[in-house]
């Protein structure tokens, strides 16, 4: 990574309205961002979480990102900068230090695109990649190596599509990131269950703006309409998402979690890792479901729930302890 100036820090912060508020000379050279623990005389850290107190207190940092109330556990050797929220802070500081990948315009020979395709402005097609019949590929979208687009495709301006993917029938926004090995518009799981009939999925997949899918996720296209996931979110790692199924807004969803067809998911919901959900349900607004939670019914607005089968969260706590005392 690239030495970085506080000043620039500063600059660049203040473009998304952050304040800041510190001592430190604006000439001041970081050699980069590193956390309490491991960070060292020439790096810049960040304390957010009182999980890593102690951390902080012996921390050799040049300089912290912190709230005001607690530059009284800061060591005297580490000079505070004073944010509202030392965690954005730092989001904003990994996005100065490592810039957005930006598509170079170069279109490789080896790359096959078919003729019946749309490739607009200051698109980058690298190596071995395939854009089939009916696509389009907006401005300044990077495709990268061995990946296949198409047929049916259209993706926004401005968008990642990382090496070894495949997609076909969909549709995604501007400002996305498709991760490695991510699979979208696929075929999904239906038959007829007693002859075995295959269903054949004639829907697509929709993705809004600004999502970020996770490398090696799978999103299975409409069976007669289609699978959406809205503006803003973010899917890891490992997660199958089924045909129809439909993700609001704003909604984070953690590694290997499988949610079966035709679920609908609501807006600015966490969903932690290894959660199973069932087909055919609903789950309200601003949800959390624990990880390793199974959810088998619809779940309402604002709730948080755990276990197997999925509950209020307070309920299998004390359905856990309870277990306890009768094993002892």
């Amino acid at each position: 990574m690239n030495k970085i100036c506080f000043k620039d820090i500063e600059n660049y912060l203040l473009k998304y309205s952050i304040n800041i508020s510190s001592k430190l000379d604006k000439n001041t050279i970081f050699k980069t961002i590193a956390t309490l623990r491991y960070a060292d005389s020439s790096d810049l850290t960040f304390f957010h979480n009182t999980k890593y107190l102690n951390d902080l207190k012996n921390t050799k940092a040049k300089a912290c990102f912190i709230l005001k109330q607690d530059i009284k556990y800061l060591n005297n050797k580490c000079v505070p900068i004073i944010v509202e929220d030392p965690y954005l802070a730092y989001a904003f500081t990994t996005n100065l230090i490592l810039p957005s990948i930006k598509s170079n315009g170069i279109i490789d020979s080896n790359s096959i695109i078919n003729k019946n395709s749309i490739i607009k402005k200051n698109v980058q097609i690298n190596f071995n990649s395939i854009i089939k019949e009916n696509c389009k590929i907006n401005n300044n979208t990077v495709i990268f190596e061995n990946t296949i687009i198409g047929p049916n495709v259209e993706i926004g301006a401005n968008t990642l599509i990382m090496g070894n993917c495949v997609i076909s029938d969909s549709k995604i926004g501007k400002n996305c990131v498709i991760q490695s090995g991510s699979i979208i518009g696929g075929k999904g799981f239906g038959f007829s269950s007693r002859q075995k009939i295959e269903i054949k999925h004639i829907g697509n997949v929709i993705i809004g703006d600004y999502v970020d899918i996770g490398s090696n996720t799978t999103i299975d296209k409409g069976t007669l309409h289609s699978t959406i996931i809205g503006d803003f979110c973010r899917i890891d790692n490992l997660i199958q998402v089924a045909h129809n199924v439909e993700i609001g807004k704003h909604t984070i969803i953690a590694a290997q979690t499988g949610i079966a067809g035709s679920t609908k998911i609501g807006e600015n919901c966490l969903i932690g890792g290894q959660a199973g959900i069932s087909g055919h349900l609903k789950i309200g607004k601003n949800v959390t479901i624990a990880a390793k939670s199974g959810v088998t019914k619809n779940i309402s607005d604002n709730s948080t729930i755990a276990g197997f089968p999925a509950q209020d969260i307070k309920k299998w706590k004390k359905s856990i302890v309870n277990l306890y005392k009768n094993i002892k």
